[in-house]
């Protein structure tokens, strides 16, 4: 499947049910993501901006900790993978910061564009033992709100990625 039609496919699924003024920040988008290999430092990964990180989050309620997020991205191996987590928001410093965490499944998945994923890395090495390329992504950050639209956030994850990215809420 065409990753353009799988973002389409995504977008209309997460179109909200009702429309009032109260949802409108039950939705965000996440781009544009730096990451940067620490551990284990790997000079032919595929890292900084070229993994065309994308994905659509939509919180449980107004009240609700917690989101449901599915996106796409490249991965170290340059392969298309799929991502499904949930996000905790763990601890709101101020209005404009809080600190969040993200678990995630990253791996393939039964349309076309993600079967490559499992051709590299970790994901390769879970293939070979499941029968399915894929990583637990265990990411912490803390996003800084510039305005109540849009923020940027940097963090890691586990083991050692460093990540920022951007979050546009709506």
């Amino acid at each position: 499947m065409n990753p353009h039609l799988f973002t389409f496919i995504l977008l209309l699924s997460l179109i909200p049910f009702r429309t009032s003024a109260e949802s409108l920040s039950l939705y965000s988008m996440n781009t544009g993501s730096f990451l940067y290999h620490l551990v284990p430092y790997d000079p032919d990964s595929h890292q900084y901006f070229g993994n065309q990180y994308f994905s659509i989050e939509r919180k449980f309620s107004e009240e609700s900790d917690y989101s449901l997020m599915v996106g796409t991205f490249l991965n170290s191996q340059a392969n298309r993978c799929m991502l499904i987590g949930v996000r905790k928001d763990w601890y709101q410093v101020n209005d404009k910061v809080v600190i969040k965490g993200i678990y995630s499944y990253a791996g393939e998945f039964f349309f076309d564009a993600f079967d490559d994923c499992g051709d590299g890395g970790i994901y390769k090495t879970s293939k070979e033992k499941f029968g399915v390329g894929f990583a637990p992504y265990i990411y912490h950050a803390a996003q800084y709100n510039l305005t109540d639209y849009f923020g940027v956030e940097a963090g890691f994850i586990l083991p050692g990625i460093i990540v920022m990215s951007m979050q546009w809420s709506f």
